[in-house]
């Protein structure tokens, strides 16, 4: 009966984490597939679910919110986590635009990227001079401000929780499933469709998250900290969404190989992944989940 009592405590602030996760984004969720439309809005407010439930996990079990990862990191983890995007995606959509004519798109991507600041007479100009450095920061920065909203829930609470009972691998690869998961209602039922055959997108999607996640992991591990998660999780979007897709038009195969529904960038981050783990082992170090220990 003790041994009983004892196993679900474990389980206790995982089972807490889950619920308040379904239940913030269940809500929201349930307003995007009624309209079958990503409000901007309710983006913003589903990326912090995960956070949410953190926090709130936190707070009922008593748990400092401390211990979810808020140290600062050393340099060189913050460096690998703005690049890593760049190594891995730069190959799959060069590739594409060699192969796949009619796939490049640079004079479109030139002429909304120069719009908003009224540079329309001098594209090059303005598009390498102003809008790309603005991207490569500020719009950064500003990704990262909801980037930190899912990985306050993934990286500080469930990959530590996971990892203190399932090892490393187990911890990334359940991580990853969660996180995949998390996403096919807006995926299934709103206007955010790759247009692709629908399994193929939702199987492109969960393999390169889990291999994100590995890689997420390495650097939660390395680092002990929760930043350059964070730092990842923002590039990645910022180059991948906001510079590779726009310069990409869907012609032919092309939206079967690139996106985060294509088969290259799942491909490309499951050699990324196994290229980092295998040339950098996780130290074993101790525990990171968070813990009920007062401070």
């Amino acid at each position: 009966m003790r041994r009983a009592l004892t196993r679900v405590s474990k389980q206790q602030p995982l089972l807490i984490f889950l619920f308040f996760l379904c239940l913030f984004s269940g809500f929201t969720y349930a307003l995007d597939v009624h309209t079958h439309h990503l409000s901007e809005e309710l983006i913003q407010f589903i990326v912090w679910c995960p956070g949410f439930a953190a926090l709130c996990t936190c707070l009922l079990l008593r748990i400092p919110v401390g211990t979810l990862g808020w140290s600062w990191p050393e340099r060189r983890f913050l460096t690998l986590a703005y690049f890593m995007p760049l190594i891995y995606a730069a190959p799959v959509y060069l590739l594409t635009w060699l192969i796949i004519r009619g796939s490049f798109t640079l004079h479109s991507f030139e002429a909304a990227m120069v719009k908003p600041y009224g540079l329309e007479g001098w594209p090059i100009l303005g598009t390498v001079g102003v809008a790309l450095p603005l991207v490569f920061t500020v719009s950064v920065i500003g990704e990262a401000v909801f980037s930190l909203g899912e990985e306050l829930g993934w990286r500080g609470f469930l990959f530590p929780t996971l990892h203190d009972r399932l090892g490393f691998h187990g911890a990334c690869l359940i991580s990853g499933l969660i996180w995949a998961l998390w996403h096919f209602p807006e995926i299934l039922w709103t206007d955010w469709n790759p247009g692709t055959n629908i399994v193929f997108a939702l199987t492109c999607f969960s393999v390169m998250l889990v291999a994100l996640s590995y890689i997420m992991g390495y650097l939660r591990l390395r680092s002990g900290s929760l930043w350059p998660c964070v730092l990842l999780h923002a590039t990645h979007n910022t180059f991948v969404q906001g510079i590779f897709d726009p310069l990409t038009a869907p012609v032919g195969w092309a939206k079967y190989i690139t996106t985060e529904f294509g088969a290259g960038l799942a491909v490309a981050m499951v050699v990324a992944a196994t290229v980092i783990i295998s040339n950098g082992r996780p130290r074993k170090s101790s525990s990171l989940a968070p813990t009920d220990e007062r401070r």
